[in-house]
């Protein structure tokens, strides 16, 4: 989720997929200011493609990350969202009503873990799992499958900081022994993606 992503869409925007059209229009009727920037969700439907069985996100909102998701993904991919609202659950769910490969969720994120494990996990950067351990990628993604947490505040230092102190959040993901993990930097908006390495002693050498 991104502060003012909704107003970010264009109502000219003619390269838009017709399934993101309607979920910004769904947000957009609902009030709801958070959703995943074009950018940010340009990057989601790369990602989709590569992913063969399973996708999860969290944090649904009114399904503008999740259609991106499902624009990009292969036939036959089943996603799955999770979002805490109940109104937002059953706005989303309109959303998707003719789309049977997706599933959404009512409760905390830790309902991702009733179908892993996943080729996709988008975390989002309202604050579930982003850094409190919880979300295990050994437990909730196969391995060589990829993980985005997003939103977070593009840092200029290393180690990174936040409000001054480590950014503890950053730094679990970055330097998670069971991910390779990389930072994509846009100008005022950051996310990390890893992918999970192979299980095994070799796989958590981490190269130098």
């Amino acid at each position: 989720m991104s502060p003012h992503g909704t107003d970010a869409y264009r109502d000219d925007d003619g390269t838009l997929p017709a399934l993101v059209v309607r979920a910004v229009a769904a947000a957009r009727a609902h009030g709801f200011a958070f959703s995943c920037r074009p950018e940010q969700g340009r990057l989601l439907q790369l990602l989709a493609a590569g992913a063969s069985h399973g996708i999860a996100e969290t944090g649904t909102g009114c399904g503008v990350g999740l259609a991106w998701l499902a624009s990009g993904a292969r036939p036959g991919t089943r996603l799955v969202s999770v979002e805490r609202d109940a109104e937002r659950v059953r706005v989303a769910r309109e959303v998707f009503r003719d789309r049977p490969e997706v599933e959404i969720l009512h409760g905390d994120w830790r309902r991702v873990e009733e179908h892993r494990p996943y080729d996709l996990l988008v975390l989002d950067g309202g604050g579930q799992a982003k850094g409190d351990g919880a979300a295990d990628p050994t437990r909730l993604l196969a391995p060589g499958g990829t993980l985005v947490v997003d939103d977070f505040t593009p840092a200029a230092t290393w180690p990174p900081l936040f409000d001054g102190a480590p950014d503890r959040a950053r730094l679990h993901w970055l330097e998670h022994p069971a991910l390779r993990s990389s930072e994509l930097r846009p100008p005022d908006l950051a996310a990390i993606v890893g992918t999970r390495l192979p299980d095994g002693p070799a796989a958590r050498r981490r190269p130098r």
